[in-house]
C-alpha cells in the first residue's frame, strides 16, 4: 500500500471512530428512560459534552497532522519547459526587376499656323453659320421656288449681309437660275459662293501697304479694341522693316494712355504723351514733329471715341487734321476705323456715323473669330464702299492681318 492510500484510510478510520463516539454520547444522553434535570445536577452532562468537545479537538489536530504530512509528502513535480526550437531565418534573395527605358518622345516644336491658315480657323463660326444653314435649306427643298428665295434671304441677313446687300444677292441668283435654266436646289450654293465672292474682289486693290512717311489716325468708340488694334498693327509694321512712333492722343479715356504705353513696350515702340486730359492737339503736334525730325516711317495716333457728341468729336478731328497738315504736309495720311464685328450692323451704323465726322481711308474690322457675323465685311464693301484694311481674327498679337478679298473669300467657304 502507498502512502497516499495509508493516509487516507487512516483519516478514514479516524472519521468512522468520531461518528461512533459522537453516537454513543448522543444515546447515553437522550436514552428514553434518562431523564435529565436542567435545573439539578448537570455534572453529568457537561462531562459528556467536555469529552465530546476534547475528542473533536484532537481529532481535528490528528486531520490537519494527516494533511501536513500530506502537503510534505506531495513532491511538487518540476516543470520542464521544452526547449525552443528557433526557425532558421530564410532570407530571400532580392531580385531587382529589370529596369525598362521608357522611349524617349521627342516633343516636335507646334507648328507655326500660316496667315491663310489663321484666317480661315477665325472664319470658322461665319462660315459654319452661312454654308451650314444653307446646306440645311437646300436639302429641306426639292424645286426652286419663291419660297427657297426667301429663306436664304433670311439666312444671309442672319448673317449680317445687311438687307440691301442680300437682295442684290439673291436677285443676282434669281437672273441666273432662270438665264442657265437651273431647277436641281443643291446648284444654288455654287452661286452664293460666287456672288459673295464677286462682291469681295469687285475693285479689289493689289496687297495694301502704308505709303511712308505716314500719319495714321486711329478713331473708333470706346469697346472696341482700338487701343489694342493700334498695338498690333505697331508691331506688324515694324515687323515689316518700318520704323513706328505712337501718340496717346486720347486723352480724355482712363488709363488709355497707360494701356498703350504696355503695348509700346511689348513692341519696343516709343510713345509720345501729356498728362491726362491734355489737348490731343498737342500731343499729335509733339508726335508729329518728333517723327519728322527723326524721319519715322509711321506714326500711328490714338484718338477719343466720343460718338455721341459728334460735334466735339469733328471740332477734335478736325484741329489734329489742320496740324498735321501745317507741321508735316509732306506725310501721307491715313483714317482707319475701327470696328468690332460682333455687333453686327450695329457696326455699320458706326461706320456711316464717323463717315460724317472724318474722311475714312480704310476698316479695320476686331474680333472676327468670335462671332457668326463675319458677312458684316462683305456688307461694309458692298454698301459703304470704304476699303477693309485689316482684320482680327484672334487674340495673338500676329492676328491682325492685312484683309486680302481673294483669301478672304476662300476662307469664308473652306476652300484651300
Amino acid at each position: 500500500m502507498g502512502l497516499f492510500d495509508f493516509l487516507k484510510s487512516k483519516n478514514k478510520k479516524i472519521e468512522e471512530v468520531e461518528n461512533e463516539i459522537v453516537k454513543n454520547v448522543a444515546e447515553e444522553i437522550f436514552e428514553e428512560d434518562t431523564t435529565i434535570d436542567v435545573e439539578g445536577d448537570s455534572s453529568e452532562v457537561n462531562d459528556a459534552l467536555e469529552e465530546e468537545t476534547s475528542f473533536e479537538n484532537s481529532a481535528t489536530e490528528e486531520g490537519m497532522i494527516g494533511e501536513a504530512i500530506i502537503e510534505e509528502l506531495v513532491v511538487e513535480e518540476p516543470v520542464i519547459e521544452e526547449p525552443k526550437i528557433e526557425e532558421p531565418s530564410i532570407e530571400e534573395p532580392l531580385i531587382e526587376e529589370p529596369k525598362i527605358e521608357e522611349p524617349v518622345v521627342e516633343v516636335m516644336p507646334k507648328e507655326k499656323k500660316g496667315l491663310f491658315a489663321r484666317l480661315k480657323e477665325g472664319l470658322n463660326k461665319t462660315r459654319n453659320s452661312i454654308l451650314g444653314s444653307v446646306d440645311s435649306i437646300l436639302g429641306a427643298f426639292t424645286k426652286i421656288d419663291e419660297d427657297l428665295f426667301e429663306e436664304l434671304e433670311e439666312i444671309l441677313i442672319m448673317a449680317d449681309m445687311g438687307v440691301e446687300t442680300t437682295m442684290n444677292i439673291i436677285e443676282n441668283i434669281r437672273k441666273r437660275v432662270k438665264k442657265e435654266g437651273t431647277t436641281d436646289p443643291a446648284h444654288i450654293k455654287g452661286m452664293i459662293v460666287d456672288e459673295i465672292s464677286n462682291l469681295l474682289l469687285d475693285g479689289a486693290d493689289e496687297e495694301y501697304n502704308v505709303k511712308t512717311p505716314a500719319v495714321v489716325l486711329v478713331i473708333g468708340v470706346n469697346g472696341v479694341g482700338k487701343t489694342t488694334t493700334i498695338g498690333k498693327l505697331a508691331n506688324n509694321l515694324k515687323s515689316e522693316g518700318k520704323d513706328v512712333l505712337l501718340a496717346a492722343a486720347d486723352t480724355f479715356r482712363a488709363a488709355a494712355i497707360d494701356q498703350l504705353e504696355v503695348w509700346g513696350e511689348r513692341s519696343g515702340i516709343e510713345i509720345i504723351k501729356h498728362e491726362e486730359n491734355s489737348d490731343p492737339a498737342a500731343v499729335v503736334f509733339d508726335a508729329v514733329s518728333a517723327a519728322k525730325n527723326r524721319k519715322t516711317d509711321v506714326l500711328i495716333c490714338d484718338t477719343a471715341g466720343r460718338l455721341h457728341n459728334k460735334k466735339n468729336l469733328m471740332e477734335e478731328l478736325k484741329k489734329i487734321t489742320k496740324v498735321i497738315e501745317r507741321e508735316y504736309p509732306s506725310a501721307h495720311r491715313e483714317t482707319y476705323l475701327v470696328l468690332d464685328a460682333t455687333t453686327g450692323q450695329n457696326a455699320m451704323q458706326q461706320a456711316k456715323l464717323f463717315k460724317e465726322v472724318a474722311d475714312i481711308t480704310g476698316i479695320v474690322l476686331t474680333k472676327l473669330d468670335g462671332t457668326a457675323k463675319g458677312g458684316i465685311v462683305v456688307a461694309i464693301k458692298s454698301e459703304l464702299k470704304i476699303p477693309v484694311r485689316y482684320i482680327g481674327v484672334g487674340e495673338g498679337i500676329e492676328d491682325l492681318q492685312k484683309f486680302d478679298a481673294r483669301s478672304f473669300a476662300k476662307a469664308l467657304f473652306g476652300e484651300e
